[in-house]
């Protein structure tokens, strides 16, 4: 089959590789009809998440059809549609019961290599790593589920493959974003990033209630895309002072609560530390760009909640513990357990309170994925979303 592969920092390659097969009897083989590029796929691009090895297939954000089962799989059948969740879940350990399902305690295999850099391992990923089990990923022909009874999720015909792709990762993940947020009538919600998870970020607290919701970014056409889709007010970081115009639209108060939708990756509008970052993060001196998260943090409200969702993978630099720990703020994060929100996602779909196709602007064959990486990497295009059909 073809899939693309990660080839080193900054290349990737459409090539054949060999077809799934069933190791397990809980496995499920899965024809992929729709697969996207999301922005944590960038950090692997890039270099930045250790433990890539040349040949790695990518993509954790994947649809398609059951074209073969283990015999544990009951829930299953050939010919179903699904969309399946990007961490990889167990359904028995204390955490998956929990609903915990982005740190199952069984199914990274390589949970002692992710212990040395995390102090405890996350589930495994599909296409994220040999930190995160090292599973080839969707950006591919065919993919194998681990796990299937308990991860892939059934979806109508009615629906649109774009329609439901997105509940895989960011949809879930933007809402999660806000619903750590603990939203309350009247409260002001700040997100940074306006990228797709910022944009269903934004959507998501929205639908929750929030009175006011802020963007914040420096490319007008995303900006411009959350607008329109979610009525959010919009600040382009490279024409204001956020923290500023923050306290202006507060009246003084700062946010109720914030959200991280950036990560490891951020942007300094002041070049000089722009670059300062980005020569202690060449030179591993930090592993993370944090000048979003110190952002956030020293602009929410007294008392007021950050919520990170953007993907961050080591460490970060000049962290303002004092800030966090003196102004009595609540930090709440992780990555995104998905099975916990896919099923009420669709019911919203289904109800017509959402279409998250919005976010869609690029559609490009598989073969297509080398340019399209560079694509979405450079923001060419206007490009927000990349969605791949093998």
């Amino acid at each position: 089959m073809k899939a693309t592969c990660w080839m080193g920092r900054n290349t990737v390659e459409v090539v054949d590789v060999p077809d799934p097969k069933i190791l397990d009897e809980r496995d499920a083989i899965i024809r992929i009809t729709s697969t996207a590029i999301c922005g944590s796929d960038l950090h692997l691009y890039d270099g930045y998440v250790p433990e890539m090895k040349r040949g790695d297939i990518l993509g954790h954000e994947f649809m398609g059809e059951v074209v073969e089962t283990g015999k544990g799989v009951g829930n299953l059948s050939v010919g179903d549609r699904v969309v399946v969740p990007f961490p990889i879940a167990c359904g028995a350990c204390e955490q998956c019961r929990n609903g915990m399902t982005s740190v199952c305690e069984n199914s990274n295999p390589n949970s002692g290599m992710a212990e040395k850099l995390w102090g405890h391992a996350t589930s495994g990923i599909f296409g994220y790593s040999h930190l995160t089990g090292g599973f080839a990923g969707g950006q591919a022909e065919y993919a194998r589920v681990p796990f299937a009874d308990v991860g892939p999720m059934k979806v109508p015909s009615s629906l649109t493959d774009e329609q439901v792709l997105f509940l895989t990762d960011v949809f879930p993940t933007g809402y999660m974003g806000a619903e750590m947020c603990d939203i309350s009538p009247g409260d002001t919600v700040a997100i940074w990033g306006a990228g797709p998870v910022g944009q269903f970020a934004a959507a998501s607290a929205a639908l929750l209630g929030a009175h006011r919701v802020v963007v914040i970014d420096r490319f007008d056409y995303r900006l411009d895309i959350v607008a329109r889709h979610t009525g959010a007010q919009t600040l382009n970081y490279e024409q204001v002072d956020v923290r500023d115009a923050l306290q202006e639209i507060t009246a003084g108060r700062g946010p109720d609560a914030v959200i991280d939708c950036v990560g490891l990756e951020a942007h300094h509008p002041n070049a000089a530390l722009h670059t300062y970052d980005r020569v202690k993060q060449a030179t591993r001196a930090e592993s993370d760009r944090g000048h979003s998260l110190r952002q956030m943090i020293t602009s929410v409200r007294n008392g007021g909640v950050v919520s990170i969702v953007g993907v961050y993978g080591g460490f970060v630099d000049k962290f303002p513990i004092g800030s966090l720990m003196n102004r009595s703020l609540t930090v709440r994060t992780g990555q995104t357990h998905v099975h916990r929100y896919q099923h009420g996602l669709l019911a919203r779909i289904e109800r017509g309170e959402i279409d998250p196709s919005f976010i869609v602007t690029h559609r490009a064959s598989l073969s297509d994925a080398p340019a399209m990486y560079e694509t979405f990497k450079n923001k060419r295009d206007d490009c927000l979303k990349v969605v791949l059909t093998p």
